[in-house]
């Protein structure tokens, strides 16, 4: 596979949702939080590492935002991620691919893990691995789709940081060019991409739940 195998499958990610949900955030805390919920995140998470595929649109949807509320998640900025990109840098994949999968278990839907992980078994031309945690990729991908058509405020997409906004926006083929504004928003804030007079509304969470 060429490297730019990768961002072809995160291009088409965007085929097949359409349906639009409102994210309320303080019920999403509450039913991942309840072990009676049928979305009770532990149990969620053991279905969307075994069975991705069986993980309909409000599991995806609990499952994405529902990682605002986990007690421990990993940054881009925590040595355990800097090490793994090293390895990465120096083409050592299997042992960035096994970093990653330990970085996994404590945060299972870390979409930055989870573009590390699709880029190592495109490299090594893994197909089986790819696209397992391809699907896994797909379930977040669509929550973030799912929670907006990105045409105003009222309906922007809605994702949980800053590093997610940029997956989306090549998941959503907004071009290089395009501009970007932003203005403060309750709970976060807006970013506005315009390109040919076209605007993206995406609002990043920054609430301190």
């Amino acid at each position: 596979m060429k490297k730019n195998i990768v961002f072809f499958f995160l291009m088409i990610s965007v085929f097949g949702f359409s349906q639009k949900s409102n994210i309320n955030l303080d019920k999403i805390k509450k039913e991942i939080q309840n072990q009676e919920s049928i979305y009770f995140y532990e149990k969620m998470v053991y279905k969307f590492q075994g069975l991705p595929k069986s993980i309909d649109s409000l599991e995806a949807i609990h499952l994405y935002y529902g990682r605002n509320f986990i007690n421990k998640t990993i940054s881009t900025n925590d040595k355990a991620f800097k090490d793994l990109l090293e390895a990465f840098k120096l083409e050592k994949y299997d042992e960035t691919a096994a970093k990653a999968k330990d970085l996994l278990f404590t945060d299972p839907t870390n979409l930055d893990l989870l573009m590390v992980m699709l880029q190592c078994y495109d490299r090594q031309k893994d197909i089986k691995n790819f696209s397992h945690y391809y699907g896994q990729f797909q379930i977040l991908t669509r929550a973030m789709l799912d929670s907006g058509d990105g045409k105003s405020e009222k309906s922007a997409y809605l994702v949980n940081s800053v590093g997610d906004e940029y997956i989306l926006i090549n998941v959503i083929q907004i071009p290089r060019e395009a501009t970007r504004s932003s203005k403060p928003a309750k709970g976060g804030m807006f970013d506005i991409w315009e390109n040919n007079n076209k605007k993206t509304y995406i609002k990043v969470i920054y609430n301190d739940f």
